[in-house]
Formats: structure tokens, sequence, C-alpha cells
């Protein structure tokens, strides 16, 4: 795995949030382009090793984008993916519904290829003890964001350096068809504005995950960070 020891610290944290038969809800949060989604998959695939194939399970975030339609009808649809461009509120109902473990559920995916949500695209079954979410803003202090705080047990915040987020970005949009100068624009307008939201006003997390120059990813906890600045 790439991120083989971050996933094994990360696996270490959720193993000792265990505690009797109830769900342990694991939040993987970052900016665009951080590398979220690869990492949250890679802790679900090394989750599900230790603990069994249907024992862990990965809940994106991005099924709650707003419909295209929704956000025209709101002036929103030039900032897509800023945090007011997503159904908190049923996010929120979510994790909530998930926390008290009422039996299967189903939640929306979102097509990146098709730019749209598709409602009740996966389920979330029963069996499933290990829950990790990943997306922009779990950790998030502002707005119906803020609803979120504590329902995770653990938690973690990949921060990378805005340069390379930039170039990431860039090459993520100039991917999905966009010319040089639209993916400029889309990543420093919008991409960018929100990277910054995220790392400024995001809570603390249990685990700090700094994307280091040399590729490298190194590794906080809350407490060492509170040593450090005390």
């Amino acid at each position: 795995m790439p991120h083989t020891r971050v996933v094994q610290q990360l696996c270490t944290q959720v193993m000792s949030a265990q505690s009797g038969t109830g769900r342990v809800l694991v939040a993987v949060a970052g900016p665009p382009g951080a590398g979220k989604s690869t990492l949250a998959a890679e802790l679900v695939t090394a989750l599900r090793a230790q603990t069994g194939e249907s024992s862990a399970a990965l809940v994106p975030m991005d099924g709650f984008h707003l419909d295209n339609e929704e956000l025209r009808t709101r002036g929103l649809l030039a900032t897509k993916g800023a945090p007011e461009t997503f159904d908190t509120t049923a996010f929120v109902a979510l994790v909530a519904a998930i926390r008290k473990d009422n039996g299967d559920l189903t939640y929306p995916l979102f097509d990146r290829a098709l730019d749209k949500t598709l409602p009740d695209a996966a389920t979330l079954p029963a069996a499933a003890r290990i829950v990790v979410f990943e997306g922009n803003y779990l950790l998030l202090q502002q707005g119906g964001w803020a609803a979120l705080s504590g329902m995770f047990d653990v938690t973690a915040l990949l921060s990378v350096p805005l340069p390379v987020l930039r170039a990431r970005l860039v090459a993520r949009w100039l991917e999905h068809g966009l010319t040089e100068q639209d993916a400029e624009a889309r990543a420093t307008r919008n991409d960018l504005v929100n990277a910054r939201t995220v790392l400024d006003h995001s809570a603390p997390a249990d685990l700090l995950l700094s994307a280091q120059s040399d590729g490298q990813i190194a590794i906080e906890t809350k407490r060492e960070r509170v040593n450090r600045a005390g």
C-alpha cells in the first residue's frame, strides 16, 4: 500500500476505539486533491483484512452534492464543491442514523464523470461495524457541518501544501476535458479556496497527516500537537 505506515497507525486507532458491539465511525478529512479517497479505501481494505470482509465499509461525503439545477437556482453552480453546495442536513442525518445502528441503510454516490448525484446508489449493511467516512468538510467547524462534532470516534486530517494541491487539481480538471485555462481557473478560484477553508477551519484531528516534500506523510497525534504548542 502507498500509505502503509499511515494506514497501520489509523488501524491501531480504530481498534483502540472499539467497545462492545457498537459501531466505530472514522472520519478521513482534508482539502480537495489531498488523497482522501485513496487513503480511506486503503484503510477499509486493511480493516477488512483484520476483522472480516463485511466488517468495514466506506461512505463518501461526495454523494451529498446538491444537484446542478438546485445549485443554479441558488446561484451556486460556479462554486460547486464549496461547503454550502452540499445537502449538509441530509449528510448529518445519515451519520446520526449510522451511529444509531438502524440496520441496512442506503446512501447516495456522486458520479464525477456525469457530474451528478445518484440517489440510493449504495447500501451500508448492518454487518459493517466500522464505517469510514471521507470528505472535505467532515471536521469543518462552520455552518451545518459543525453538527458533526463529536459524532466520529477516530478522526484524521490530511494536510497538503497548497502548491502541491494546485498541481494535482489542475491535472484532475485536465483529465476531465477542461482546457488548460479553464482547469487553472477552476483550481485557483474554487478548489483552492475550499482547500483553505478546510485547512483553516477544521477541528483538530486525532491524527494530523502532513505531506512532506519527499512524498512521505508525517503523522502527529493531537496530544503531540498540544505538547508542542504548550
